[in-house]
């Protein structure tokens, strides 16, 4: 891949979340802009997204593996949800009643 058609890099972001721990790998355009200091930019999307909930503990660059995995979808999934959907075995028409088995990331029986 050539370098200067690359115009952001990939930040792995450590931080709590009601105290369990979560990473995130996050890429944000480059620029020259002083604003665009990472601790602080990643503290500013926490405190929105979370409130106090959100404890950051540290934002550094990804490695090359980190950033070729994320560039690529090759990341770990959700382990409790992975696809974010669990496929129907019966299609079912719109407003038809739900089996409370069945839906996104129902537990397997």
């Amino acid at each position: 891949m050539a370098t200067f058609f690359k115009s952001s890099t990939v930040w792995v972001i450590d931080f709590h979340h009601d105290g369990r721990p979560r990473r995130w790998l996050k890429a944000w355009p480059d620029t020259d802009d002083a604003s665009a200091d990472p601790m602080a930019r990643t503290q500013a999307l926490l405190q929105d997204l979370y409130g106090h909930h959100a404890t950051l503990l540290g934002v550094r660059r990804a490695t090359e593996q980190e950033d070729a995995d994320y560039r690529q979808g090759r990341l770990p999934r959700n382990a409790y949800c992975p696809s974010g959907r669990e496929p129907l075995s019966e299609p079912r028409p719109p407003g038809a009643p739900q089996d409370a088995s069945a839906g996104a990331c129902a537990p397997e029986k």
